[in-house]
């Protein structure tokens, strides 16, 4: 088929059933969609909390779109703060994670899908 409709809250939560789960959701809708080569993914930082870890690509830019709440967004070593419709695009070697404030944060994020083109930063990653 040439399209394909999927509202994104129903897509699986890749956090649930997860130690990631205590602090966002993370519905990636690509599969969903059938699409094959643009990954899109909606994503909640539940409030007060930070993303379990950090990324960057060898690849992809991204684009991250504020849908509700704010936060902050971390790039490498600079922090910013974030709100409803700010978007923000993130070139792929560039290291980003993102922390909600008190009402949450909720995210859509946009970019090419390039298998197995990402890097998980687990440690080291906020300031403490």
């Amino acid at each position: 088929m040439s399209y394909t409709i999927k509202n994104l809250r129903e897509v699986q939560d890749a956090a649930a059933g997860r130690e990631l789960s205590a602090v966002q959701e993370a519905r990636f809708a690509r599969g969903d969609l059938e699409a094959t080569d643009t990954g899109l993914a909606l994503q909640f930082v539940k409030p007060g909390c930070r993303q379990a870890f950090a990324h960057r690509h060898n690849k992809a830019e991204e684009i991250y779109v504020v849908l509700r709440g704010a936060g902050t967004i971390k790039l490498e070593d600079e922090i910013a703060e974030i709100g409803p419709m700010d978007a923000i695009r993130v070139a792929p070697e560039v290291a980003r994670g993102f922390e909600a404030g008190p009402e949450g944060l909720e995210l859509l994020v946009f970019g090419p899908h390039h298998e197995k083109d990402g890097e998980l930063i687990t440690e080291g990653f906020w300031p403490e």
